[in-house]
């Protein structure tokens, strides 16, 4: 089990709220539930939770627009739950911040599987360097802050993760099966797609910041990350 953390779960629909606190009760967490996108952004202010497990289809404040002012905010993960099938709404939602998803009818068991893989991506178990320097950004992982020159690049914790991998194996094609065993963890249940979003939103961040391409795509391979001195 897991140290004890806090989930956040916001979800109209009482039965399907009971049931996924009961479930992530059980293991040991703390969890808070509310109904509507105001609550939601008010209770996280409030109580900082590790994460927020995020219905998409909420009265009043979509689940979208939820996840997008919580991410300007702070970098709490974000579990989206969604019974939309099209693959833009989920796409949607990564591209805001959101960490997975999961659709409706949803396994409690797999939903607890995957918000403990999620907050296992935290607090890595080897000591790194203070630093890593290249020629047009430095990566501090203790404080998870890149910067291009004097410009802190705003990444949320999963894009800071994937830049960080992709870094620590600068000049070296990782697979996509090699970042999502890395970053999400061997329990990751989603598919590839994943690491596509995630790769282009640190690529257009890192571009827009030092006007290089960092991150390069290898067809029917990788990525790799390369910064050399012009």
């Amino acid at each position: 089990m897991l140290t004890i953390g806090s989930i956040l779960v916001v979800e109209d629909e009482t039965s399907i709220q009971n049931v996924v606190r009961t479930y992530l009760q059980n293991v040991g967490f703390q969890v808070v539930c509310v109904d509507n996108g105001p609550d939601a952004l008010a209770r996280a202010r409030e109580m900082r939770p590790d994460l927020v497990v995020l219905d998409l289809n909420l009265p009043g404040m979509d689940g979208i627009e939820v996840a997008a002012r919580l991410r300007q905010e702070s970098d709490v993960y974000i579990l989206m739950l969604t019974a939309r099938s099209e693959e833009s709404d989920r796409v949607a939602g990564l591209r805001i911040g959101a960490d997975d998803y999961l659709t409706k009818p949803f396994s409690p068991r797999e939903l607890v599987a995957r918000v403990e893989a999620i907050l296992r991506r935290r607090r890595p178990d080897r000591l790194g360097p203070v630093s890593y320097d290249f020629p047009h950004v430095r990566i501090h992982p203790d404080s998870h802050e890149v910067r291009a020159g004097d410009e802190v690049i705003d990444l949320t914790s999963t894009e800071f993760n994937v830049l960080l991998e992709l870094a620590q194996h600068a000049g070296r094609v990782l697979t996509r099966e090699q970042l999502i065993d890395r970053v999400w963890g061997v329990n990751f249940f989603g598919n590839d797609r994943v690491v596509d979003v995630y790769v282009g939103q640190v690529r257009r961040k890192l571009e827009k910041a030092t006007g290089q391409t960092l991150i390069q795509t290898v067809r029917g391979v990788g990525y790799k990350f390369v910064d050399e001195a012009s």
